[in-house]
Formats: structure tokens, sequence, C-alpha cells
């Protein structure tokens, strides 16, 4: 059941709408940003970008891997490279042209094995949670016994992508998720995995949380003129409801999604909707506020698209670590909201003073800014690439426990869930 609002509340949104509407738009979201000394942050106030250059800080080797664990996957279905999870392969092509690639593996500091866990894909277009595991068990398992370089460090100088709904516990459910945990044999590697929550088990310390993949090239061909006046103040679309895996409707979302739809389902000045229209893009470029709930897991593309597209993203997911947090500025752009705050959604955003919420649209409007969370086919400074490749120089250097004694071991190769230890 919906609640009664107070009639203030909806006209204090409506007069800072208002407001809003007024501002200039700002540069185009996919200007070409300037170039910049290596090491330092862009030009203007605090709430810039980090943008350090990683090349020249590390050299990472990457594994010849066999076919089946990646490009097979990939020519079986070729979905895999437009789904949120695409990272994974992007990176890969990614490394072998860049500048940090080494082919001498004696002089790498790090070691990466490519292998597409989220490209064996149901019907749907889901990947397949219990051959995700096995996959990336086979690959290290690979790597272990083809190179002396993991036995070294049982892992610990080696990261794998997993771009997967609860990164390395490799399940897009939560409760299956915690009762795998982090697949054992990664646990003293980095994870580069789009999962990040604080307090939980799926979080590795030391991982390096990135962005979902949303494709740059379909996004700017919906761009509409920056001049285009804001008139959505709240813009939604997605499901509020996920009956299919939750008959009673108390679980996903932890309810967070049912508040906002219960609550706001009839407020005019919240566009929400479960349909997804075709002018989805440019609804964005025209909304204020762009809510980013979480689903089951606390991340999604909408995060992205709301930056790239200079609409404030509302944060509802609880103690959600974001992308790049050490070189993104998501407290200055962003709007935070507990979840269990969010039949206040309205007032809160209402009450948010008209020069933060300029300030928020002026930060989203630098190139740097909706760089930093794009993988560019090719790649461009500063983007997701980059911050991926920055968030492991700032690993090193190695300290000297990464190394083992010789014959010494700590990963157990025989722990685990016993569906995981299958070959594959």
């Amino acid at each position: 059941m919906g609640r009664k609002r107070r009639p203030c509340a909806a006209t204090a949104a409506a007069a800072v709408a208002a407001a809003v509407l007024l501002a200039v738009s700002c540069c185009a979201p996919f200007a070409a940003a300037a170039p910049r000394p290596k090491h330092a942050r862009i030009s203007g106030n605090a709430g810039d970008v980090l943008e350090d250059d990683p090349v020249g800080r590390l050299k990472v080797y990457v594994y010849e891997m066999p076919r089946k664990y990646n490009v097979n996957l990939l020519a079986k279905d070729g979905r895999c490279l437009t789904h949120m999870f695409a990272a994974e392969i992007f990176m890969h092509q990614f490394l072998l042209s860049s500048p940090v690639r080494t082919l001498d593996p004696e002089e790498a500091d790090w070691f990466y094995a490519p292998a597409y866990t989220t490209c064996d894909l149901t019907p749907q277009g889901f990947p397949l949670p219990f051959r995700a595991p096995r996959i990336m068990r086979s690959a290290v398992q690979y790597v272990a016994a083809t190179w002396p370089y993991w036995n070294r460090t049982d892992g610990a100088d080696h990261f794998f992508l997993a771009p997967h709904d609860f990164g390395a516990c490799f399940h897009y459910q939560e409760e299956r998720a915690i009762e795998r945990g982090i697949l054992p044999v990664l646990r003293r590697a980095t994870l580069v995995q789009t999962f990040g929550q604080r307090n939980h088990v799926c979080l590795q310390e030391g991982s390096i949380t990135i962005p979902p993949y949303a494709d740059p090239h379909k996004m700017q061909a919906h761009l509409i003129s920056p001049a285009t006046p804001r008139s959505i103040f709240v813009y939604f679309r997605g499901l509020f409801y996920d009956m299919g895996n939750d008959p009673e409707g108390g679980y996903y979302a932890r309810g967070a999604r049912a508040a906002v739809w219960e609550n706001f389902k009839d407020n005019p000045l919240f566009d929400i909707s479960t349909e997804h229209p075709a002018t989805y893009y440019e609804d964005m470029q025209r909304a204020i506020f762009c809510l980013c709930p979480l689903g089951w897991a606390p991340w999604s593309p909408r995060l992205v698209e709301a930056v790239v597209f200079g609409c404030i993203p509302v944060i509802i997911a609880d103690d959600i670590v974001l992308p790049f947090a050490d070189a993104i500025p998501w407290e200055q752009i962003s709007v935070f909201v507990a979840e269990a705050d969010v039949p206040r959604l309205d007032s809160i955003l209402a009450s948010i003073p008209l020069d933060q919420v300029l300030r928020k649209q002026r930060l989203l409007a630098s190139p740097a800014m909706k760089q930093a969370v794009l993988f560019h086919q090719p790649a461009r400074p500063g983007d997701a690439f980059d911050q991926i490749l920055n968030g492991l120089a700032r690993k090193l250097p190695h300290p000297k426990g990464v190394f083992l004694k010789p014959g010494e071991k700590v990963i157990d190769w025989n722990q685990g869930l016993e569906s995981d230890l299958k070959p594959w």
C-alpha cells in the first residue's frame, strides 16, 4: 500500500526541479579528454578524477591460454560482447596491445590468465553459475601446471577478472553465493570484479571494484543536444519485484525497489516504470536524478549510464563499494539514500540545495568523469582500462610475504563445494 505524502514535500521538490531546469547543460558526454601530465589530477577544484598514467608503473604478463578458456566460448555465443559482464573480454583484448604488457614473465609485476567465466550462457543470456567456477578453477590448474610463477606465490601476484553478480562467489543469488564463498584457489589473488559490498563474504580484501560494461558506441548513438532541458525530476526503468525468483516479493532488492514503487508510483515528479522504452537513453539525459537501487546484487549498469548522461546517480544500496572509489569522487557526484529511507526519497531529494545540484551536474559534465567508467574500444587515456591498471600499480611493490618458501603451500586445492571440484 502507498502512504500519504505531505503536500509540502511535493511542492518543495517541484520548486527544486523547476530551478534546476534553468541550469545550462555542459559538455557532451564523449568529448575527448585533453592531454595531461603523468601522475596528476586534472586541473580544477577538488572533485576531479584522479588521472594517473599507468604506463611505466607496472608490467603485466598475459598467459597464453588454450582457446577453450576464452575465444571458443566467445565464438559460441556472441552475446558475451554486449552484456554487462563483457569487461573480462575487452580487458583481455586491451592487454594484448597495451604498453604495460611484457613478453618476459621474469620482469612481470602481475600475471593475468584470460578466462571468460561469464561467457558460458543460458538460452536467456545469463552466465551459468555451476560452470563459471569450474572454468576458473580449471584455468588456474592449467597455469599452475604449465608455468612456475603461480607456485611461487600461490597466485598472490596474479589478478583475475570476475565480473559476476557476486564476483568470485560465482552466483546471481546471494544466498547461493554466500554458501559457495570466494573460489578457494583465488583467495590469494587480486580480484577485479563488479561486485563490491562492505563486510560481505564475496568481497575479498584488496579487490578492485570496476564498473559493469555498458556499450560506449551505443550510448554515443543516443546523444541529444546538451542544451535540452532536464524536465524529469526522478527517473527509473527496471524491475520493482522479481516474482520469478522471489514469489513473496520481500527479498528482492531487500525491499528497496518495492518501496520506491509503492510510495512514488503516483507521484508526478517520479517517472518510474517497468517498461524499457526505446528513448531510455534520451530520457536519462532529460532527468535530474536517476535512481540506482540494488537488485539481487548492489550494482547495475544504471550507475554507468547515469554518469555518462549527466544524470545525478541516486545510489540506494547500503554498504556498496563503488567502482574505482580511490579515483572517482562518488560522494560529490552522487546522492546516497539508505535503503530504510526510501519512503522519504521525495523529501530527501527536494531538500538538496540548488547549488549542490548544480555542482554535481558540473562535475558529471567533466569528460574525465565519463571516461573513467567506460571500456572504450580502442582504449582512451584515463578510461576504465587505465583505472584498473592504476589500481594494480597502487598495490605495488608486492610485500616480501607474497613469495612462499620452497615447498610451502597456502591454498588447499581440495577445498570448496564438491560440484566446483568436478573437471571442466
